[in-house]
């Protein structure tokens, strides 16, 4: 009995050594596919680079619309820019200009893929946008998925007129733990993405849409996270739906009717002397 309790604590010690050591590979998956905005099928995207304040050099697409708002749009784990064209054809058609970035560690991007250096590839599209002539109240930030939380905290730390999260999560660690409750995840996860606590923090009207059926990131979730974000907060369940809904024809008339109200509130410029300048804000870790 002894014995068997030796090895029992050996395998659970192993396991835990083995969910630490290898779980950059089993939390953020990033493709590598690479291809030219009109070989993606999009030829009106224009390609634009700027670099992280660590000297990454990033790539972005750049759709242009006919209404007020620009979003960036953050994506989800797994796939790169060129695997998410009609995603981006989706913002641009609720009239959307679109800057999609490419994170780090992605397409051909160089430099590995974190929670920090995410927030510093998100500081450097918010900075290229900025530098652009955009103003704050033009700034929407789009979040799906994984993307939700790199979404949340940029809000959390620079003036925007408001944020869509699409299947967001109130944090990774939050999952995680869910997921593999016999490990100690809290001791053990490094990018814990802690939405629960950016949400907080912002100031400005914030969309959650989230799938009723979603099997990635299960709705319970997304309604935790908008709990947390008091008044600010529209959460939309889609029936029927799955994981990112945006393209669900219910989700894309809550998207238009929540832009044509945030335009008729008070411009999130006048806010921003409460904030850090995109170009000295400094994200957490860095």
């Amino acid at each position: 009995m002894t014995y068997a309790i030796i090895v029992a604590l050996m395998l659970y010690a192993a396991a835990i050594a083995a969910l630490y050591l290898l779980q950059d590979r089993l939390f953020i998956v990033a493709s590598k596919f690479d291809s030219s905005p009109a070989q993606a099928g999009l030829p009106e995207a224009a390609v634009q680079r700027f670099r992280t304040a660590d000297n990454i050099e990033l790539t972005a697409w750049l759709m242009p619309g006919d209404g007020r708002f620009l979003a960036i749009y953050f994506h989800g784990n797994g796939g790169a820019l060129p695997e998410r064209t009609e995603r981006i054809r989706q913002l641009n058609r609720l009239g959307l200009s679109v800057l999609a970035v490419e994170y780090r560690g992605f397409g051909a991007t160089a430099g590995r893929p974190s929670e920090r250096g995410f927030a510093r590839d998100a500081d450097a599209a918010y900075a290229y946008v900025r530098g652009l002539g955009i103003s704050p109240n033009k700034i929407i930030l789009y979040g799906e998925s994984l993307g939700t939380g790199v979404a949340t905290a940029l809000a959390a730390r620079s003036a925007v007129a408001g944020v869509i999260l699409d299947a967001p999560f109130s944090s990774a660690v939050d999952m995680a733990a869910d997921r593999y409750w016999m490990f100690p995840v809290p001791l053990l996860m490094k990018d814990q993405f802690r939405s629960d606590l950016a949400i907080t923090k912002l100031d400005m009207p914030v969309l959650i849409l989230h799938g009723e059926q979603d099997q990635v990131v299960p709705i319970e979730y997304g309604q935790r996270l908008s709990a947390l974000g008091g008044d600010n907060v529209t959460f939309v369940p889609i029936a029927q739906a799955g994981h990112v809904v945006l393209g669900e024809p219910e989700a894309q008339d809550h998207v238009r009717r929540w832009l044509s109200e945030i335009s008729t509130l008070p411009a999130a410029h006048d806010k921003t002397e409460l904030k850090r300048d995109a170009e000295t804000q400094t994200p957490a870790g860095r």
